[in-house]
């Protein structure tokens, strides 16, 4: 076990103490949809230790392989100071000290990401983590994200790690595991390929770069470094480069092929001394429609062309390749990208002579296939209604072999890991069974959630890309594929009728499109004026006894339509205005935009300004589940609360900015909601709940989940079950769940401050001997090197010990268990088939049907 201890040092005499807001210990678990959800462009085996092996994505960090093929997720600890970590652009797995692990991270090249890129560094795979920051971006989510490794560790010498930048940064090297780093000022080919230099979006016109660095690690001995050394740069001619000298001087591979392809891959084959190389015509993921293979003798200087397809059966380019270390011969290569009828992937046992492909016409349209998908893991990736229902995959830029086991192979896609256990049935004339086994690797991006009030089922989650979902366990994926029918490209908005529960509208799709529910999402249908609508992102909003619609398209202004009638735009509020409904008057509707806040009193046809609000940028409004004209808005300086429906609005205690909260089932039956808002309280940015009514609050989330940028998440808050607390956003990690501790209360401290700023020193503790990390303040000199970059930070905790409370907290569900014949709280369940608790409603609440199998105090 690893303890942290930080002290606080003040710079400036006269501090004085000033209580923090309370924090409570939290359990949280990612919602089960089945792993996977985005691109995972990167999978590494350690060569040398056997069961080690790492993924890396574009937005959701990255992960460490478990014995069971589960994942554990290693970057969940970052948060909205450090958020761009996120974004892995290359991962490196140490062949000697085979704890160690290397990250370059960073999200964005371009003006979206103001950070710079860092590299991080652990000893303990992945457990904590130290931090050097770099001159330069690192673009995780950039073009040519898939190429790679671009980061590798010299397998005869390990504190020589080398690292291929991107923007015309060049190669950069470090001689101390990556502590500080220093630019290859012989290495001269920064790359000249960008994507789309006439591309209206700055995302598309920065330069590649680096696309990978591969040792040759049958060249040296160990204890020295590594002497060749073999670099893949982002151009369309004389892309792949090599030292002889351990990186002293560099020149091109001679007889490289020339096709005005771009390299992927480079990988080594140590039995055999060949580096094979992969080439696309586009940078991916996305694009590829031409390329090659090769393979390159290092023993004769020779390079021979080992292209599986040829001609008409040639319209992509490919990307992942892998070799079998155990199997001499034996190599993989995936297409970049075969999008119809799905992917494709080649294995040959002979070097590459001659290729088994993942399917053939037979004849067409029928496919002749050497595999079987299964989808039980992963149920969402087989959607019936897709053609196929589960493809092979796309976007492959990723494809390993273990090396301690030539049955075992795993291979990213823009969707989830691939692979499985019985490769070799590859040749063997036998079905090689596919499985999703990205189990922990929930990458998806969400776009909305709600914790519905009918409990039909427990969570409504808006994903992107992949539609959405209605959560019946969180802790099971549905054995269905679980999306919603009719089904969007990707879900933006989600709301509910707070008179008629069961009743759900859900805007999303490419065009704009909208769907209704009336059994609590159970089954959908197309609103009939949708598909002449525009638009698609935006809020949603559903009047109380579910006849009208305000939608607030993102785009094309605020629509409305009543009784499922055309869509008019309201006139009299902004185009991109946040909306809501009121839960309980069905006449009132509320926006706002900017800081000024709008209600409607005639059911949303004309809005009129209410209150103004203090900051400058509003977020996002929820009203009172249970009580009409009560509402709350955030901004960026605070949350607030109205009761008179935003004619005046009261500022919460000690909130100083606000992004998405949610209000939930209360702490005592017939209390005020529970509120979980991601807020900066008393002058900390985090996770925060509070039970009555916003003049206290308390932190739940800590170190070890940060939720990556505040901003960009969506909260909801159990209906039914107190403390339990959502969160998902555009993070790319998925939804949380959380619930409070078993026996946690409360603690709360306080904190000195100061007129002036405060350093942090962070002292690492192992159990047994006592380890105390300094910052460094000598550079390490790198011969043949210049620009030497020095570490900012030494150590970077992201686990802390679960601070002990003395005081139990009993809490009270919101739905009462007394017998049938008892009364039955508001919003609480009173009927239907099997139940068999109280049938009576507290006034002046009413038993209400929503269906046969649920009936609800209302």
């Amino acid at each position: 076990m690893v303890r942290f201890a930080a002290a606080l040092v003040a710079l400036a005499t006269s501090p004085f103490l000033v209580d923090a807001a309370a924090s409570q210990c939290y359990n949280w678990k990612n919602v089960k949809i089945g792993g996977g959800g985005g691109f995972v462009d990167g999978i590494v085996f350690n060569p040398t230790a056997s069961g080690i092996a790492y993924a890396r994505t574009d937005i959701g960090g990255a992960y460490r392989l478990n014995s069971d093929d589960t994942w554990t997720p290693l970057l969940d600890w970052v948060d909205s100071t450090n958020a761009n970590y996120m974004g892995v652009d290359a991962i490196a797995t140490d062949p000697i000290d085979t704890n160690r692990l290397v990250l370059a991270v960073g999200l964005y090249t371009n003006e979206w990401d103001p950070n710079m890129g860092s590299i991080l560094r652990s000893t303990d795979r992945g457990a904590t983590w130290s931090i050097t920051k770099l001159p330069f971006k690192v673009g995780g989510n950039m073009p040519a994200r898939g190429m790679g490794e671009r980061l590798a560790i010299d397998p005869n010498l390990n504190s020589i790690i080398y690292f291929g930048a991107r923007s015309g940064n060049g190669l950069w090297k470090s001689t101390d595991y990556g502590a500080t780093w220093a630019k290859v000022s012989s290495f001269t080919s920064v790359g000249t390929f960008v994507p789309n230099p006439s591309d209206s979006s700055s995302y598309n016109r920065d330069i590649v770069g680096i696309a990978w660095v591969t040792f040759d690690s049958t060249s040296g001995t160990k204890g020295t470094a590594t002497p060749r050394i073999f670099v893949g740069v982002a151009d369309t001619s004389n892309s792949v480069w090599v030292s002889t000298n351990g990186g002293s001087t560099w020149s091109l591979v001679s007889g490289q092929p020339s096709q005005g392809y771009l390299t992927h891959k480079g990988v080594l084959s140590p039995s055999e001394k060949v580096l094979y190389v992969t080439y696309s015509n586009g940078a991916g993921p996305y694009d590829g429609t031409l390329g090659s293979v090769w393979k390159y003798s290092i023993t004769a200087g020779t390079w021979t062309d080992i292209t599986p397809a040829t001609g008409s059966d040639l319209y992509f380019g490919f990307g992942g390749f892998a070799v079998d270390l155990k199997k001499p011969g034996t190599i993989m290569v995936a297409a970049l990208n075969s999008w119809w009828p799905e992917g494709l992937i080649f294995r040959s046992t002979n070097s590459g002579a001659s290729w088994i492909r993942a399917w053939q016409w037979n004849p067409y349209p029928n496919e002749q296939k050497v595999f079987t998908m299964n989808p039980d893991l992963a149920p969402w990736l087989s959607d019936p209604l897709d053609s196929p229902p589960e493809s092979l995959g796309w976007m492959m830029e990723a494809l390993v072999i273990d090396p301690f086991d030539s049955n075992h192979w795993l291979y990213g896609t823009g969707a989830t890991i691939y692979g499985g256990h019985d490769l070799t049935n590859w040749e063997a004339g036998k079905n090689v069974t596919i499985r999703s086994l990205a189990d922990g690797v929930e990458q998806t991006a969400v776009l909305g959630l709600i914790s519905p009030p009918s409990q039909n089922s427990k969570l409504l989650s808006a994903v992107g890309d992949i539609c959405g979902f209605v959560h019946d366990n969180l802790d099971t994926p549905r054995t269905d594929a679980n999306q919603f029918h009719p089904k969007f490209a990707s879900t933006f908005s989600f709301a509910y009728a707070g008179n008629k529960p069961l009743n759900y509208v859900r805007t999303g799709g490419d065009a704009g499109n909208i769907a209704l529910s009336t059994d609590g999402g159970i089954s959908w249908y197309l609103h009939p004026q949708s598909t002449s609508t525009s638009g698609s992102a935006g809020t949603i909003a559903y009047s109380a006894n579910a006849d009208t619609i305000v939608w607030s398209t993102g785009s094309t202004g605020v629509l409305r339509s009543t009784n499922s009638g055309s869509f008019t735009t309201i006139s009299s509020l902004p185009a991109t205005a946040v909306v809501a409904a009121d839960r309980r008057d069905n006449t009132i509707f509320y926006a706002v935009y900017g800081n000024q806040f709008y209600v409607s009193k005639d059911t949303g046809a004309t809005f009129t300004k209410g209150a103004t609000l203090s900051g400058s940028n509003s977020y996002w409004i929820v009203p009172n589940p249970g009580t009409a004209s009560d509402v709350w808005v955030s901004t960026d300086a605070g949350l607030f609360h109205s009761t008179n429906a935003g004619t005046s609005f009261t500022a919460a205690t000690g909130v100083t900015w606000a992004a998405r909260f949610d209000l939930g089932a209360p702490k005592t039956s017939g209390g005020y909601w529970s509120i979980a808002a991601m807020a900066t309280v008393d002058g900390k940015k985090g996770l925060y709940r509070s039970d009555d009514t916003g003049a206290t609050w308390t932190q739940i989330n800590d170190a070890t989940m940060g939720f990556g940028t505040a901003e960009s998440n969506y909260v909801a808050v159990d209906y039914a079950q107190y403390g339990r607390v959502f969160v998902g956003g555009g993070n790319g990690r998925g939804i949380f769940y959380g619930t409070p501790c078993s026996g946690s209360g409360t603690t709360t401290t306080k904190t000195t401050t100061t007129s002036s700023k405060t350093t942090t020193i962070v002292t690492t503790t192992k159990t047994t001997t006592p380890v105390t990390t300094t910052k460094t303040t000598t550079p390490v000199t790198t011969t043949k090197t210049t620009t030497p970059v020095t570490t900012t930070k030494t150590t970077t905790p992201v686990t802390t010990t679960k601070s002990t409370t003395t005081t139990k907290v009993t809490t009270t569900s919101t739905k009462t268990t007394t017998a049938a014949g008892g009364t039955q709280s508001q919003y609480g369940q009173c009927g239907g088939i099997g139940w068999t608790g109280p049938t009576a409603c507290a006034p002046p609440a009413a038993c209400v049907s929503s269906n046969p199998y649920y009936s609800q105090c209302l």
